[in-house]
């Protein structure tokens, strides 16, 4: 029997049993799709991240103070006093972070504030839509005024023009200045949720004394090293202990951010692998229930002269189409998620992995081959006067 007239059968008896053969590749569809999907996704958050962190600067660098004692902590004079490495460090950006209620009126929302100065805007890599920043004169005269961000417009002034209009944090009015652009559609807890104030105010306000992180800018990419190992040094010198704070380039964070994803990728694919799996061994379910089925018909076919490896040929193809058409069916799915549910997520990247959606279908037909191999081999080693006898 040649291959051809095996593939014809082979479709007839798919065809035959349309739900039951749609039920069978159910499992195959849902595990090269998984995978796709899965790749997809943790591709799509390093992509994202990568994006933004690209976005601070191949200089940038940023530092987190984790530890403060009572005695020493980080201040505003400190980070002044950066301003003697100049030939290695161009900007120093020092800011404070907390989380608030913020009101306008009569309405009120959870907001992240934070107390900055006027490198803050270009140095996060964030941009305006309407307005101004902060400026050196608000930060030096503790001018009561705010950036908001598109989630804070959304909520408390219903998406109109916020300029000129007055917030109040802690009883305290500020006059709104500036809009930031949207970079996650109005998300909340993301930079659009943000209100943005002068450092020196916010101390005040917000009753925080110490900074908590900063930014700075190398001043070229060759000083990078020396200007990461000079604040080092100077944070050493004020806290006597190197683990007190955090020190890391955009390099640095790169580096983590693979990482994570690497075990994402792990993760997830051997959580659609397993899908897969499963799938397969649902087709070699269905694949010995056809064989018990179809007893008859491969006795009658030994009888005029089958042999054993034309009845495996069969029966393989049967199950390599089942996978097949599963995974060619999973891997539309996939891509389909991937570009209308994955890219409709605005703070997220749709990333078509090729090598993984080959990989994925590849295995669906690997599977194919293993799972029927054993149904095929029963069916061939089938006595014909047994197989006739069979009712």
């Amino acid at each position: 029997m040649n291959v051809w007239f095996a593939y014809k059968m082979a479709i007839r008896s798919i065809a035959d049993n349309k739900s039951r053969s749609a039920l069978t590749m159910l499992g195959v569809i849902i595990g090269v799709a998984a995978v796709i999907i899965a790749v997809g996704f943790a591709e799509g958050c390093m992509a994202a991240v990568t994006n933004q962190i690209e976005g601070l600067g191949s200089n940038s660098i940023t530092v987190m103070i984790i530890s403060q004692s009572s005695s020493r902590q980080l201040t505003l004079d400190d980070c002044d006093k950066m301003e003697e490495y100049s030939q290695y460090i161009e900007k120093v950006s020092p800011y404070i972070l907390t989380t608030m209620t913020i009101k306008s009126g009569t309405k009120s929302k959870s907001s992240r504030i934070l107390g900055a100065d006027e490198h803050y805007l270009e140095l996060e890599g964030l941009k305006l839509e309407q307005g101004r920043f902060l400026a050196q004169t608000d930060v030096e005269k503790n001018e009561k005024v705010a950036v908001v961000g598109s989630a804070i417009v959304n909520k408390l002034f219903e998406g109109d023009n916020p300029i000129g209009e007055y917030i109040r944090i802690n009883g305290n009015r500020f006059t709104i200045i500036g809009v930031t652009e949207s970079v996650a559609n109005g998300m909340e807890g993301t930079n659009d949720d943000m209100l943005i104030i002068p450092i020196t105010v916010a101390q005040r306000t917000l009753k925080i004394t110490s900074v908590t992180m900063f930014l700075a800018t190398a001043s070229s990419q060759e000083t990078l090293d020396l200007a990461t190992q000079k604040i080092k040094d100077f944070l050493f010198d004020v806290f006597k202990d190197d683990d007190s704070y955090v020190v890391f380039t955009q390099q640095a964070m790169l580096g983590i951010m693979n990482t994570i994803n690497d075990i994402m990728m792990v993760i997830l694919g051997g959580v659609a692998g397993i899908s897969l799996v499963v799938g397969g061994i649902g087709i070699m379910n269905i694949m010995l229930v056809s064989v018990t089925e179809r007893t008859r018909e491969i006795g009658i076919r030994k009888a005029i002269g089958a042999k054993k490896k034309d009845i495996m040929i069969q029966f393989l193809i049967e199950s390599l189409m089942l996978t097949g058409i599963g995974g060619l069916i999973g891997v539309v799915l996939g891509l389909l998620t991937i570009k209308y549910v994955i890219g409709s997520i605005d703070i997220l990247v749709p990333v078509y992995s090729v090598p993984w959606t080959i990989a994925a279908f590849s295995i669906a037909l690997f599977i194919g081959i293993a799972f029927g191999l054993f149904p095929a081999n029963k069916a061939a080693n089938l006595h014909p006067i047994d197989a006739l006898r069979n009712e």
